[in-house]
């Protein structure tokens, strides 16, 4: 009886002779840079952890406690912090929701028209006026705050609404950010294909552009909103009455009170805890959103 000749299966192309073609090889974990980022990982995460654990403890726990053992105080943090100057606290939010939510979105479409012209159009002085732009990203904001105050007290709008909205809505880094990405999404072939079936430049915008411009829109809107809820300085400046505080003001304010009532405490780290939640809802939120709408992108394109 003769054996039958076995067949040898050949490499496929573009493979080594002898690698064996199974599911790809598991990448090898590099220590030093998975090192590095735990450790980044734990120095922001540990803060919030410990505000976490903080809100749930009574007065008497905070101090008596340790550190990271929950305490039984959080329904009572809770109930206090509600009744504090008949719910002072959550106008404080209100406010904070309202310079954040509507001067995120009025400067994210401010950097819309504005990346969109500087990426489309061709005038003169345009690149010395993003030049201008850029410089403006590179200022840090205390320069501007006191000039900004003496702008606004010469308009006798100080103390106001619009004292912390105003100088919120034209954001330089938000402005480079929509100009970068409309000159990478926008195609100018697209543009002209618009002009030349006689749609106004409008039209264009609105029905053409903007659309492509979504996804770094988000981003635009995310940054703001989340620069204008954490922002300190200028409503410090701008604003006298606590009753049109952001919530960053506020908490300041309760913080400089815990120094002689050491009860204020447990209401600051409550209300501190509460003013995270919604900056990490949005951000759940609009990264869904952005996750979604670059997949579309993707696959239309």
């Amino acid at each position: 009886m003769s054996s039958l000749p076995m067949r040898t299966s050949e490499p496929a192309a573009g493979t080594a002779p002898g690698t064996a073609r199974g599911p790809a090889r598991r990448r090898r974990i590099a220590p030093v840079p998975t090192l590095v980022l735990l450790l980044g990982a734990l120095y922001c995460l540990l803060p919030v952890a410990w505000v976490v654990v903080a809100s749930t403890k009574s007065g008497r726990e905070l101090f008596s406690t340790f550190t990271f053992w929950p305490g039984t105080g959080l329904a009572g943090n809770l109930s206090d912090l509600h009744a504090y100057r008949d719910g002072v606290y959550w106008r404080w939010m209100g406010n904070s929701a309202l310079y954040a939510g509507l001067g995120a979105l009025l400067s994210t479409c401010v950097s819309a028209f504005s990346g969109y012209a500087l990426a489309t159009y061709r005038f003169r002085g345009r690149e010395t006026l993003f030049n201008v732009l850029l410089a403006g990203v590179l200022m840090p904001p205390v320069i501007l705050a006191v000039p900004q105050y003496l702008l606004l007290a010469k308009a006798d709008l100080t103390d106001s609404h619009l004292a912390v909205l105003l100088p919120q809505i034209l954001s330089p880094y938000g402005v480079y950010l929509a100009r970068i990405y409309a000159a990478a999404a926008v195609p100018a072939d697209v543009v002209e294909a618009g002009r030349m079936d006689g749609a106004g430049e409008w039209r264009i915008f609105t029905r053409i552009a903007l659309p492509m411009m979504v996804p770094g829109l988000v981003t635009v809107f995310l940054f703001q909103f989340v620069a204008v809820w954490n922002n300190f300085l200028l409503p410090y400046i701008m604003l006298s009455d606590d009753e049109k505080f952001p919530i960053t003001l506020g908490l300041y304010t309760l913080l400089e009170q815990g120094a002689n009532t050491p009860a204020l405490y447990t209401l600051v780290i409550t209300g501190a805890l509460l003013a995270v939640l919604p900056l990490v809802a949005l951000f759940l939120v609009v990264q869904r959103f952005w996750s979604l709408d670059l997949l579309s992108g993707a696959v239309k394109s």
